[in-house]
């Protein structure tokens, strides 16, 4: 997939999970993507409209600095969490890391390619994604309300 770097339009992010797992199942592994992507932000200087991290996938609302460019920010965000949790699993020798394999034996974490990313340029969309985003755990049945939900920017 082709990014269009536009430092004037909002980008809307989605990137999954090796398989689509939910690699993402407990508070400790969400925490550790949570508190990646705040080390990202202060390096890349992005604006962070609105983020979700569900079990299997994550949203980015963002603006990217003038000079930036979203793959360098992705690259900071997605390495250092997947180097992180698979380091852990590998420690403990978890189950999950033979489902991670691919045809060659290479444990990947996140699904390959560039996820979904699209410009963003009126208010309506705007607003909408924002939306979309926050109430991505109450339409997953997480919890009842989108503020309850630790790992996005709804609180």
């Amino acid at each position: 997939m082709r990014r269009m770097n536009d430092p004037n339009h909002a980008r809307f992010l989605t990137f999954s999970t090796n398989h689509r797992l939910d690699l993402f199942g407990t508070a400790a592994l969400r925490d550790v993507f949570s508190q990646q992507l705040k080390r990202s932000k202060d390096r890349h200087g992005f604006l962070l409209y609105a983020w979700v991290l569900m079990p299997n996938h994550a949203h980015l609302f963002i603006r990217e600095p003038i000079n930036g460019e979203v793959k360098n920010i992705l690259r900071s965000l997605k390495s250092p969490v997947a180097r992180t949790i698979l380091a852990k699993w590998k420690k403990l020798d978890a189950p999950i890391l033979d489902r991670l394999a691919d045809s060659q034996g290479k444990i990947r974490f996140w699904l390959q390619g560039g996820g979904y990313d699209r410009n963003i340029v009126s208010d309506d969309e705007f607003d909408e994604k924002i939306r979309y985003i926050h109430q991505n755990p109450v339409r997953a049945n997480l919890v009842e309300h989108d503020t309850d939900w630790a790992w996005s920017s709804a609180r």
